[in-house]
């Protein structure tokens, strides 16, 4: 009883630390609307599975309508996940000071006791992974042209974020299910949560290896020294991926075919 005490102590304590935490970066920013959890359970029928556009490591994602009519991607991080809120502090911080027509759009935020959610525009055609990578099950024709469009509004998106904006942003996981795209077929880079911030006077930094396997660069990979030329490479993959129409990676492929990179090496 005492040890449970104990522990049940602990863990309110943990919670209420992280709750004021997150609402000191939150009542810093200046330029994101604050939502009740009221409000986005109602825009989304409850958080209805039929709602729901999108799933991952850190939560889900539903489509929702607000009370002006507004349609928006509501992102409901993990409410256990430590790592889930990091990567929701960071996202917060990072895509809510810029925009870019190659950036998804942040409408705001909730933060209510355990909760913590961002509130995007709505993104009709979803991502590459589940567009042009998944088969061609989306029916959406995608041309030469609009392969070549969707290629240099990634690029765009990322000069920007590494020469537009001070202290340069390196995204850290660039990939197709994060790059997201409109009516028009216009890609927005998304998921800022592991976004790094380089100084202008810094070639690189240290830190801690994060991303996604088959796109991270070797260098950053092994040294865990990371510069603007990481999200490069992983750009570079994914440029791969838009041309062959496949992903890097396909285990239900013939042995020898599993690896984009390995293929495009040998011949």
């Amino acid at each position: 009883m005492t040890c449970f005490s104990f522990c049940f102590r602990k863990k309110v304590a943990s919670s209420t630390k992280q709750t004021a935490e997150v609402d000191d970066v939150v009542s810093g920013i200046q330029n994101v609307n604050r939502y009740s959890y009221r409000e986005l359970r109602i825009a989304t029928q409850d958080f209805s599975l039929a709602n729901k556009i999108g799933e991952g490591g850190f939560g889900c994602v539903y489509k929702g309508t607000l009370r002006d009519g507004t349609v928006v991607a509501i992102k409901v991080l993990s409410a256990q996940s430590r790592q889930g809120l990091r990567e929701f502090l960071t996202e917060l911080s990072v895509i809510s000071v810029i925009e870019h027509e190659n950036l998804v759009k942040l409408y705001g935020c909730c933060v209510d006791e355990d909760q913590r959610i961002l509130v995007y525009g709505y993104l009709e055609n979803n991502s590459l992974a589940q567009t042009l990578l998944d088969g061609g099950r989306s029916g959406i024709q995608f041309s030469w042209k609009t392969r070549s469009k969707i290629c240099i509004g990634v690029a765009r998106g990322l000069a920007f974020l590494h020469e537009g904006v001070n202290p340069h942003i390196v995204h850290r996981d660039i990939k197709a299910s994060n790059i997201l795209l409109d009516k028009d077929l216009t890609a927005k880079i998304s998921d800022f949560g592991l976004a790094k911030l380089i100084p202008e006077d810094q070639t690189h930094v240290s830190t801690r290896v994060a991303g996604t396997t088959g796109y991270l660069a070797p260098e950053y990979a092994i040294r865990g020294q990371l510069t603007r030329k990481a999200d490069v490479y992983s750009f570079g993959v994914l440029l791969l991926e838009i041309v062959c129409g496949r992903s890097n990676k396909n285990t239900r492929l013939a042995y020898g075919e599993h690896y984009l990179l390995e293929m495009v090496w040998i011949s």
